[in-house]
């Protein structure tokens, strides 16, 4: 039997990268977009607040924690949502950045669901010990 080896494959590294620079330009493009670039209100808007859960799933995300990645993938429709509401209601140049929202969204996405899938592997779920499913 082969053990697994302690070092992740360059596909798991990609798409933690991948998933970490999606966190990270989501952040800034939502403080630059409420801060700088299409405020609601002249000088700023609380908007801007909307980048601060972004920072919480940054930490889980840097030390490769599997259950971070998982629901994040959630976490990033609400993110999707916003980016699809204003890309079709705001004006230039508001809408413009919401579609930039939109596919760093999607990125994240994707980014999350192939590194757990890489990680757990292709039966992944039936490793999960409170499973109802019984294994053949």
């Amino acid at each position: 039997m082969n053990a697994p080896s302690s070092t992740p494959s360059s596909s798991v590294n990609t798409t933690r990268w991948l998933a970490v620079g999606s966190v990270l330009a989501l952040i800034l493009l939502s403080l630059a977009w409420e801060l700088l670039l299409a405020p609601l209100r002249p000088g700023g808007s609380w908007l801007a607040l909307k980048a601060l859960p972004l920072c919480i799933p940054l930490a889980g995300l840097l030390k490769n924690r599997l259950y971070t990645y998982r629901w994040v993938s959630l976490v990033v429709w609400l993110y999707f949502i916003e980016g699809v509401v204003r890309a079709w209601s705001d004006k230039a140049p508001g809408n413009y950045l919401a579609m930039v929202e939109i596919v760093l969204c999607l990125l994240l996405f994707v980014a999350c669901a192939l590194h757990v899938r890489l990680r757990l592997g292709p039966r992944g779920a039936n490793k999960n010990p409170d499973s109802l499913e019984v294994a053949p």
